[in-house]
């Protein structure tokens, strides 16, 4: 089986209230999430069936629903969340999430501040 097939999403952007400080709870601030999944392609590949991959509209959706649907302190914990569920209800051998945030309340000049990880099933 290859494991160095992947499913690459990146740059989900989604409007939530998640940050330590009470004024990121209340008023919100962008997220990007990028996704990968690492799993065996060449059954889809072979056959052109979309049974045989992971459709990318359902990861997209339950993406959605998990940065928006739950307030979180740290991104570390968002980040978790998304890891685990894809695991639970995908067939991916490993999956790694990036959780962006382009507007941190941290004086200075940046492009985002970011949490990585990485989880295996």
């Amino acid at each position: 089986m290859n494991n160095t097939d992947k499913i690459i999403m990146k740059g989900l952007q989604f409007y939530a209230y998640h940050g330590a400080l009470p004024q990121e709870q209340e008023l919100g601030q962008k997220f990007i999430i990028d996704v990968e999944m690492f799993l065996n392609l060449q059954p889809a590949g072979s056959t052109d069936k979309l049974k045989k991959t992971i459709d990318y509209a359902t990861v997209y959706n339950l993406v959605h629903q998990i940065v928006t649907g739950q307030k979180y302190k740290l991104i570390e914990a968002l980040a978790e969340n998304i890891a685990a569920i894809i695991i639970d209800k995908f067939p991916v051998l490993k999956v790694q999430v990036q959780v962006k945030k382009p507007q941190a309340p941290v004086a200075g000049s940046f492009d985002y501040l970011a949490v990585a990880i990485e989880r295996q099933n």
